[in-house]
């Protein structure tokens, strides 16, 4: 989500300004801001990836409430060994959180960077260097493992009626004993 929200907040900036230069001669300035902050350039870059930066913290503060976790550990009566219950937990959840955040935030932002740099620097088409790049990438990981945790558990449910069916889908109460009792 940081790098979907990054790249549809800096589309806005570009396409303001390239439309308002094209109105009036008077207006003409603001064409260079505008090629400043087409894809590839250097100050696209790093304001791409200072938004993602940004934005993976917040998506987290949004998603994670380390109160609430906190509140509910200690009211089942669990807890994080070596730490307190209570306000102690919840620092501890947070300040992990962030240390946790930080490391994907910067693996999220060279990941959408890598294929504008090897567009720009190396002459890869852009549509290959998109297609092979990161993000989509990450989609097509999650698409897959989301498929492939869909089908585990699909097969495992088949597996657990067809054994109290009979196995093979056969009818009946469960399987069938032989012998006597």
């Amino acid at each position: 989500m940081p790098i979907i929200f990054a790249g549809a907040i800096l589309m806005v900036p570009q396409q303001v300004f390239t439309r308002m230069a094209g109105l009036s001669p008077s207006l003409r300035w603001l064409a260079r801001p505008a090629q400043a902050l087409n894809e590839g350039t250097a100050v696209y870059i790093m304001v791409y990836g200072l938004l993602i930066l940004f934005f993976s913290y917040f998506w987290t503060a949004t998603q994670f409430n380390e109160l609430q976790i906190a509140d509910d550990l200690k009211k089942n009566g669990g807890y994080i060994p070596g730490v307190r219950p209570g306000q102690a937990t919840s620092s501890y959840l947070h300040n992990s959180m962030s240390r946790i955040t930080l490391a994907g935030a910067v693996f999220l932002t060279a990941i959408a960077v890598i294929p504008i740099i090897l567009t720009r620097q190396m002459q890869i088409p852009y549509q290959v260097a998109q297609f092979f790049g990161g993000t989509s990438m990450l989609i097509n990981v999650g698409v897959l493992l989301d498929t492939m945790r869909q089908m585990e558990s699909h097969l495992l449910m088949r597996h657990y009626d067809g054994f109290l069916r009979g196995g093979r889908g056969g009818r009946g109460g469960g399987p069938r004993l032989r012998g006597r009792l």
